[in-house]
Order: structure tokens, then C-alpha cells, then sequence
């Protein structure tokens, strides 16, 4: 890792991805790039000077200075801030996704756990653990790994202009709204499948979603469109009425674009070992009951925007 040279004119240094280095190695003549995506992850725009006194060719200097690292390929430590390009110029405010935490109809308990889970997500990894959470209230939320269907925890991800400066009646404009999401999760930990919304009357069960691909950090890519039942539009709340009206406690204070609901699976390899949460993990005591934890991180990014979600996971199983 080093800083490239932008001490005189600007040089364009592009790499491919770890994907891309895969499918280049398979030498069958198949391998074309066809998409590519610019970041500024490392630009401070507050350092742009409209007061320089030696004129306006001056006003973005230090930004231009800034020492930028050379590009590198691993997909969990770049590009976090990907630029877009809008046809509208009028735009003020750009949207964000936002983890909804609320109560709402038939999603009665929220996924964040502050119990046992320092504010993350909970999956009780197996039958023992999941009837231990379903024994004890107090241990918090959570998401049964072995069978998701069975509680009504979803991870829920709220998409839109989350300002209150625009009424959350207007409709989020078509540019700005995701319509599918990259989700990326550990596969060694789990897997992702359905959630249950409550705007989808026919999804009454739970499935296994399989992964786009997977690195070689045993990193699986979802791609998640909303021709799935995962990504559902969001109604704007309802003209004149209060806010009890409205059938969505969503996360955004403004106009709403989509909303992504899903749940999380165990892998059978924390379902039936302990080898990675004594290799990766720690372990807690509560109630007298130890239980084994392994953190992680579940990220949510919008096809659209780029805009990325990381959500905290802390997969539990009892030890005794």
C-alpha cells in the first residue's frame, strides 16, 4: 500500500476487483469488463477555500493535494463512498438507508437487541439457544438461525430523504430510489432469506436466498431487486391524517423510496460446533447460563446511490 504521486497532473489508477481478478484467471477468453464505479472516500470537501486570494484556479488546491492511496482490490475495505450522476440539478438533499428499529404492525419486536447483543442484531444459532431466549424475555429480541420463520424479528432497512425539511407525503423522486440492494454477510455464519412483511400478504414462509457469489474472505454477495420479496416500495404517509394513520413506522423522516426486509440463517457450522466461536468469537455469562458470541457485520449497500448500511450481528449459542 502506498500514496500515489498527485503532485502534478491527476492519473487515473483503476484495479479490478477480486471478482474480476477471478474471471480474468479463468482464461477462456469470456472475461469483459462492463461496469466500473468511481469513490471519494478519501476527499474532505470542507477543505474547498471560495476566500483564497489568489483567485478562483486556487479555491480547490488542497483538495486537489490530497494524498490519495493507490488502488487495491479488497472489496471490504474500498470504495465505500461511490459517486452517482444525476440529471437533475435541483436535488437538495440526497438519501440515506437507515436501520428501522421500530415497532410496526405485525413486526412486534424490534431487531436491535441491548441485552445480551450490545445493540446488535441477535441470531440464536440453535434449538438450545433459540429455547433459551424463547424461556427467558429478559435475554432480549432475536432471530431463530435454525428456523426464521418461526419469531417475527425481520432486519429492516429504511430507504429515503430523512429530513423534514421535504413532507413525507411527497413520493421520493424515481432517480433516488433504490430498487435493489447488494447485501454482503460472512458466510460462515449464515445465510440471508426472506423476511415477512407486512405488506406482502403471500408471503407467508421463509426461504433461502443463494448468494451471487461468494470472495475469497468467504464474503456472499445478495443481490436483492425489488422483483423479490424482499425490497418493497414504501407508501408515503397519508395526506392529512395523522401520523397513527399511517401503516408503516418507518425510519425516514421525509419522502420514502423502497424498504428491504430480511432474516437470518445459521450455518451448520455454528449450529453444530464450537470451533469458530472459540476461534473467532468470546463468550458472556447470564443468569448463570454461558453462552458463546461471534460479531459481525452484515452490510446493506443501494445499487442506485452507493449509499452503504453496515449492521452490527452477534450470533450466540449456549455453551452451558
Amino acid at each position: 500500500m502506498a500514496f500515489l504521486d498527485n503532485s502534478g497532473d491527476i492519473i487515473l489508477d483503476a484495479v479490478l476487483t477480486d471478482a474480476g481478478r477471478k474471471r480474468l484467471a479463468e482464461g477462456n477468453g469470456s472475461f469483459r469488463i462492463t461496469k466500473y464505479a468511481f469513490s471519494d472516500d478519501e476527499i474532505d470537501y470542507s477543505n474547498y477555500n471560495a476566500s483564497n486570494s489568489s483567485g478562483s484556479a486556487y479555491y480547490d488546491l488542497e483538495i486537489l493535494q490530497t494524498p490519495i492511496l493507490e488502488a487495491f482490490t479488497n472489496n471490504t475495505a474500498t470504495m465505500k463512498s461511490k459517486l452517482m450522476t444525476l440529471t437533475n440539478n435541483n436535488i437538495l438533499y440526497l438519501p440515506v438507508i437507515v436501520l428501522n428499529n421500530k415497532t410496526e404492525t405485525n413486526n412486534t419486536v424490534p431487531p436491535l437487541n441491548n441485552s445480551v447483543g450490545s445493540g446488535s442484531v441477535v441470531v440464536a444459532v440453535d434449538y438450545d439457544t433459540q429455547a433459551a431466549f424463547a424461556a427467558d424475555t429478559t435475554l432480549g429480541s432475536y432471530i431463530d438461525g435454525t428456523n426464521p420463520g418461526v419469531n417475527s424479528v425481520n432486519v429492516r432497512c429504511d430507504q429515503g430523504l430523512n429530513t423534514t425539511e421535504i413532507s413525507n407525503t411527497y413520493k421520493i423522486d424515481a432517480e433516488l430510489q433504490e430498487n435493489q440492494y447488494i447485501v454482503e454477510s460472512d458466510n460462515r455464519f449464515g445465510s440471508i432469506v426472506t423476511g415477512m412483511d407486512p405488506k406482502i400478504s403471500a408471503n407467508a414462509g421463509v426461504s433461502v436466498q443463494g448468494f451471487s457469489f461468494i470472495d475469497d474472505d468467504n464474503i456472499a454477495s445478495y443481490y436483492l431487486s425489488d422483483m423479490s420479496a424482499y425490497v418493497v416500495n414504501t407508501d408515503p404517509a397519508p395526506v392529512g391524517k395523522n401520523s397513527t394513520d399511517d401503516p408503516l413506522n418507518t425510519a425516514i423522516a421525509g419522502p420514502r423510496g423502497t424498504h428491504l426486509v430480511f432474516r437470518i440463517k445459521s450455518s451448520t457450522n455454528l449450529r453444530t460446533s464450537t470451533f469458530l466461536f472459540n476461534k473467532l468469537g468470546s463468550s458472556f455469562t447470564y443468569d448463570s447460563v454461558t453462552y458463546k458470541f461471534i460479531d459481525s457485520i452484515i452490510r446493506v449497500t443501494g445499487a442506485t446511490t452507493g449509499y452503504r448500511l453496515d449492521i452490527p450481528v452477534r450470533y450466540i449459542k449456549k455453551s452451558s
